[in-house]
Formats: C-alpha cells, structure tokens, sequence
C-alpha cells in the first residue's frame, strides 16, 4: 500500500472509533470533567497504538525475538501509565482543579487497573499489523506468481536457439578438427559451455565441483583470446560434495573480464574460492581497466543481486569495494 493510502485509512478508521466514544454525548450529554478524562485516556491510547504499531511490532514481532517483544510490550506500558498519571493526576489537578484516581488509592491499584486499560490498545495494534502483513504477502506471493509465469514462457521460448546453437556448434568442430586445433578446442569449450547452462537439476543446485570446471572452461577460453597476455590467477580449496545454485558465481568473474585488464602480468585478475565449514568464499579482484567500454547496463549483476535474495535469504553477504584501481567482490554463503 502506498503511504498516503494507509494514512487515509487510519484517519478514517480512528474517526469512526472516536465518533463511537462520543456519539453518545450528544444524545445524552456529559459533564465536563467526564469528556475531559475521556479525551486523555483516548489520546494516551493513540500513542500507545503507534508505539506498538511503528515500533514494537515491526521490530520484534519476529522469529527468535520474544524477549524484545516482551521488552517491547511492557515499555509501552510503562508509558501508558506514566502519561495517564502525568495528564489526569498532576496537570488536570493543577490546570483545572480535579484527577481521576481517588486520593487513598495505592500505587500498586493505581498500576495494575491501568495494565487493564492499556492492554486494548496493545493487542489492537497487533491485529492490524498481522492483517497489513497478510495483504502484503497476499500480493507478494501474487507477483511472484506472475513473476514464475512470465520466467516460464520466457525460458520456454529461449530453448530452441540454445539447443540449436549447441548442435550446431558440435558440428562445427567437426569441420574445425582438421582446420585448426586451436580453433577445435575454442569450439569445444564453448560447446561445453553451452551444454552446462542447459543442463537443469530438481531444486536448481549442481555439484560444485561442476560449477567449478565451467568456470574453469571460461577461463580457458578467454585465454585462447589473449594468450600469451593473459594473466589469471585462479585458486580453490575445500572442494568436495557441497552443491550450489548453478550458474550464481559467473557473473563476478565476467564482470572481471569485461571491465578489468588482463594483460597486466603485475596485477592480475585474481579468481579465489575457499570452502570451509559449510562456508563459501569467493573472491574476485582485478585491476580496473579504464579504456572507452560498451555502455550496456549491468543486468548480470542486477540478475545475481535478485538471485541470491531469492535462493540465499539471510544466508548470503556481498561485499564491492573499488579504490579506483582495482575492483574486488566477495560473495560469502551458508551452504
């Protein structure tokens, strides 16, 4: 919901509550101390409201935060009770000559009745915080929906040129074999290339050691481009069984080559992937090449950024620097 659409609403929710409170004075009447106290136990339960409603919930209504909640709850309380007793027992006594509370009563009275005036307004908040999350999930989960749709179509009508490309390439090789052997190999690689991206697996996860050796592959095949310039350090360790989201480490590497300098012997582009309990490091750094590129936007970057909220939510951390020489990403993840 946009804001001013959920400002509208609370005002006119509260009008008519309050028009409710004291719709019946104009029928009955009232004394004016009545509307008076009336008037600050409302206004007192419109802070508490929004104490829990901007606040508390929001931040602790979550998994593995019951204590702030609790915290939470309880100063909201602590508020109500201490603005009650500032408003009707110490301004409206000396403002206008009358308090609320009778003058023998306790502290611990005087407390716990107003525990039970203040928990209407605690509970309240939390029921229309729980249904304004529902709805947003509700068109959340809808968008996503159209979201999947749209990847379906759109990955269905894609499959004919890739399959096509990869048969095609596969020919070429053929013809390519006795032709050269360096452009064979260019053709093989790429072919291998290829045929992972259209290779697919149940929960969209391959081994790593896989998504290592087409990495590997990529690699090579920029070499062939440059060689004997080309200086790439490429370093791994820990690799075993672990399985990861295919095709999620690529773009740091393209986004290396693509705007980096390859040929520096000095400063080469360094490729490091590091497994270590269950923990996934890899690091890309290259120095930053600063000749006239193509000005195409980073969609491959922007494509990883919603990739991994969606595969790792809250198990994933990315971390850009660029001191205007060298450009260098860490991915971490909780495998």
């Amino acid at each position: 919901m946009k804001t001013i659409k959920i400002i509208s609403i609370h005002i006119l929710c509260w009008l008519l509550v309050l028009g409710y409170f004291y719709g019946g004075y104009l029928i009955d009447g009232t004394t004016f101390s009545k509307a008076a106290l009336n008037i600050s136990m409302n206004f007192i339960q419109l802070i508490e409201f929004y104490i829990c409603y901007l606040w508390v919930y929001p931040r602790f209504l979550k998994k593995n935060k019951l204590p702030q909640l609790i915290g939470g709850i309880l100063f909201t309380i602590a508020v109500f009770i201490a603005l009650r007793y500032l408003i009707e027992e110490v301004l409206y006594l000396k403002w206008l000559g009358f308090h609320n509370y009778d003058d023998g009563t306790t502290a611990w009275a005087y407390i716990s009745d107003n525990i039970y005036w203040s928990i209407g307004f605690i509970v309240t908040p939390a029921a229309v915080y729980g249904i304004e999350q529902s709805f947003k999930s509700e068109q959340v989960n809808r968008k996503l929906k159209e979201e999947v749709v749209k990847a379906e179509l759109s990955f269905l009508k894609s499959q004919i040129n890739p399959h096509f490309l990869y048969n095609t390439l596969n020919y070429v090789y053929s013809l390519a074999i006795p032709v050269s052997d360096q452009l064979a190999n260019a053709v093989l690689r790429l072919s291998d290339l290829m045929r992972y991206t259209l290779n697919d697996s149940p929960d969209g996860k391959v081994r790593l050691d896989k998504e290592v050796e087409y990495l590997e592959s990529y690699v090579a095949l920029f070499k062939m481009r440059f060689e004997p310039k080309f200086y790439v350090d490429f370093i791994t360790e820990g690799i075993a069984d672990q399985k990861i989201a295919s095709l999620i480490l690529i773009p740091f590497v393209e986004n290396a080559f693509k705007h980096g300098v390859v040929n520096d012997e000095g400063q080469p582009v360094r490729i490091k992937l590091k497994v270590q309990n269950k923990r996934l490091s890899f690091e890309v750094s290259n120095k930053i090449s600063h000749a006239q590129k193509d000005h195409s936007s980073g969609v491959g970057m922007v494509n990883i950024h919603r990739r991994l909220d969606l595969i790792y939510p809250e198990k994933h951390e990315l971390l850009i620097s660029n001191n205007g020489n060298t450009y260098k990403s860490t991915l971490i993840l909780n495998l």
